[in-house]
């Protein structure tokens, strides 16, 4: 499948990572507020450089970084995965979208902006019919930004998320279909 990125939306532009970029991501990713909220809470850079640098021929993984002015603010992740079902079913129709925005850049909107690029990356570039997504309870900023974007919270998991600092935690999980994207499209064009 061909790359949906480079797109912009507002400020920001979502693309491919370059090699400047990718010093950027591993010079936040393991800061602890970054990490506050995932569940991978640390990484090898080493890793990550190799992980990051194959982007840009990945058949399943069409993650980005975010980008204004060249600086680096955030990593968008979009993965093609196999939705559940019963031998036969169809393979790699569905994604799973994430997000790291880097400290001292909350507050900014930058999930808001990236959630429905990566919805349209998913759904227009990829032809995927269902994406999700997924975030700790206490992480309200996330919810309300998969909420906003027009994803459904369709699950609420009680203390099924240990969390170093919190002990068991709630966890949400949110989807849309590639139907409902367009039926929500569709109405914000009229």
């Amino acid at each position: 499948m061909h790359s949906p990125w480079p797109v912009s939306v507002g400020d920001l532009e979502l693309r491919t990572p370059t090699p400047g970029d990718i010093d950027q991501v591993v010079a936040f990713r393991n800061l602890p507020e970054a990490n506050r909220f995932m569940i991978r809470t640390s990484v090898d850079p080493d890793q990550l450089r190799s992980e990051l640098a194959a982007l840009a021929t990945s058949t399943n993984d069409y993650s980005c970084v975010v980008a204004r002015d060249e600086e680096v603010v955030a990593i968008g992740f979009l993965d093609i995965v196999d939705g559940i079902g019963q031998p036969g079913r169809p393979t790699g129709t569905e994604g799973v979208i994430g997000y790291i925005v880097r400290p001292g850049h909350w507050g900014q909107g930058i999930a808001s902006a990236v959630v429905p690029e990566l919805l349209r990356a998913g759904f227009d570039g990829l032809g995927l019919r269902r994406i999700t997504a997924a975030c700790t309870a206490a992480n309200t900023a996330s919810a309300r930004a998969l909420a906003r974007a027009g994803m459904r919270r369709e699950r609420h998991g009680i203390a099924d998320e240990w969390h170093a600092e919190l002990g068991w935690t709630d966890s949400f999980g949110f989807a849309l279909l590639a139907a409902e994207w367009r039926l929500d499209q569709g109405r914000d064009q009229r």
